[in-house]
């Protein structure tokens, strides 16, 4: 006969639960490090395809552990897809949907979720996310080194040895303005791989060949900090994720929601807790998955704010099918922008809410030698249709893409006939998600902070970050207290 818990008095219960059910103790507890790039495109390491790029430490962790393939971002630009990882909420629902806005106070994270479960937290290198969630860190440092690595080895050696711990180290690599073409062997111009909407010049070479040296100075630094967990004794129980916060800062690419800037590099490691090893996920992943998943490994459980879901289960069984559906989106990254994104494994739909003005790009890759390269290749009237879109105006309200006929998602077949259903299907779960979530378009959006031909700063604006901001995505149309989770 069973006996109910109450009348069996709660101290027996309690003891009789333990010893059938033992939460995870510290040494049972797995640590955390999350190594985000910045400005890095999901195919410019090695272990992702790129045979031009010299990566061997992420690729070793490739080896070891699983590179993901189908993992998005829910924006292309720097502080709202960070904000979005630590929150683990669309950029919509963060209210801090826009570039340079911060996380509000009181908002739950990643970090503060797995300090109040007893974890030493700390941030080491780039930070973009703003002051209020510095309490969910007992140690902030900053870059220590141009290429934004320069404290992450002593913010590891100096933790406390008493704790598991989680640690944002982020870099600032491979950010604009390049500091990396006097470390180590330079990439040759020569060698450098030039996607289908750059302009293959000596200068775009040249360009992308100072890219690919920066994203190798990062690379050597996750190998230190794989050495130095090594050398500490807990790499075997330290889950490790390199992924970036955006595509590479070239035309086409950082801020937007084709693949080339929202897919991201996602290499997970954990010699104790991946099996198989040194294989391919294809599972659809979105970034807000991450903190469910920190949260649940750790024996602890997520706050109602989380709107992603564990993968935990992922790691274990690689080909399993996780999401039909990942959503990402476009707001202010220096110019007027409202874009929403749909993607799954066969089709990416975009609606934009700004189709009259065009989608080149933020400014400092608008000042760039590759975005230069295009503007010669426009004024002398030989763009390919590639190199063309980012200059064109007004531009579709909707497209669609194959993306298994057409990966890099240069040929728009919303206007096609064959594909009305399937515009329709995507239409209907788009507008579902933001109803859902609560996503709005305010009609008086952050206006335009640079010119869009030159990137430089308008006169009317005293400096970079403070462009005076128009209504916020999500804030009035109750996205900041929505907790939806979407189950697509």
């Amino acid at each position: 006969m069973m006996i109910s818990p109450r009348k069996m008095g709660f101290p027996i219960f309690y003891l009789i639960f333990c010893f059938f059910f033992p939460s995870l103790t510290f040494a049972q507890q797995p640590n955390f490090v999350i190594i985000i790039g910045d400005d890095i495109s999901w195919n410019d390491y090695g272990c992702y395809g790129n045979t031009a790029i010299r990566t061997p430490e992420v690729d070793q962790l490739a080896s070891g552990g699983i590179a993901f393939t189908n993992t998005f971002l829910t924006a292309s630009s720097c502080s709202p897809s960070r904000c979005s990882i630590m929150s683990g909420r669309y950029p919509h629902n963060t209210g801090a949907a826009e570039l340079h806005t911060p996380l509000p106070e009181g908002m739950p994270t990643i970090a503060g979720e797995l300090k109040k479960g007893g974890y030493y937290t700390a941030a080491a290198g780039k930070w973009h996310m703003g002051e209020n969630i510095k309490p969910d860190f007992d140690r902030i440092e900053g870059p220590g080194n141009s290429g934004g690595e320069g404290t992450w080895l002593p913010v590891l050696q100096e933790r406390p040895k008493d704790k598991p711990f989680f640690m944002w180290l982020a870099s600032l690599d491979a950010h604009r303005i390049w500091h990396a073409d006097d470390w180590g062997e330079p990439h040759k111009p020569e060698n450098v791989i030039v996607p289908g909407y750059l302009a293959d010049t000596p200068e775009t070479r040249q360009d992308l060949a100072s890219y690919y040296n920066e994203v190798s100075r990062m690379d050597f630094y996750v190998g230190e900090v794989k050495k130095e967990l090594e050398k500490q004794g807990v790499l075997d129980n330290t889950i490790i994720i390199v992924m970036a916060d955006n595509g590479m800062p070239f035309p086409r690419s950082k801020t937007r929601v084709y693949d080339s800037g929202m897919k991201t590099p996602f290499v997970v490691f954990w010699p104790k807790g991946i099996s198989p090893k040194g294989v391919k996920s294809n599972s659809l992943i979105s970034v807000i998955d991450i903190a469910p998943t920190f949260v649940e490994l750790a024996g602890l459980k997520s706050p109602d704010s989380f709107q992603g879901k564990s993968f935990a289960e992922v790691l274990k069984k690689p080909d399993k099918e996780f999401r039909r559906f990942v959503f990402s989106e476009h707001n202010w990254h220096d110019y007027e922008s409202h874009e929403r994104m749909v993607r799954s494994k066969d089709f990416l739909y975009v609606l934009n809410s700004r189709p009259q003005f065009p989608n080149g790009g933020p400014a400092d890759s608008k000042s760039s030698p590759a975005q230069h390269a295009l503007n010669d290749l426009r004024d002398k009237g030989l763009l390919s249709p590639a190199q063309a879109d980012v200059f064109i105006t007004p531009r579709p309200f909707e497209e669609l893409f194959d993306v298994n006929r057409d990966p890099n998602q240069f040929n728009n077949i919303a206007s096609l006939e064959e594909y009305q259903e399937v515009l329709k299907d995507y239409r209907f779960i788009l507008n579902e998600w933001r109803v859902l979530t609560k996503d709005n378009t305010p009609g008086e959006l952050t206006k335009d902070g640079f010119d869009r031909e030159t990137g430089r700063l308008l006169e009317n604006v005293p400096k970079f970050n403070e462009v005076p901001r128009g209504e916020m995505p999500g804030v009035k149309s109750g996205g900041l207290e929505s907790n939806a989770k979407p189950g697509f």
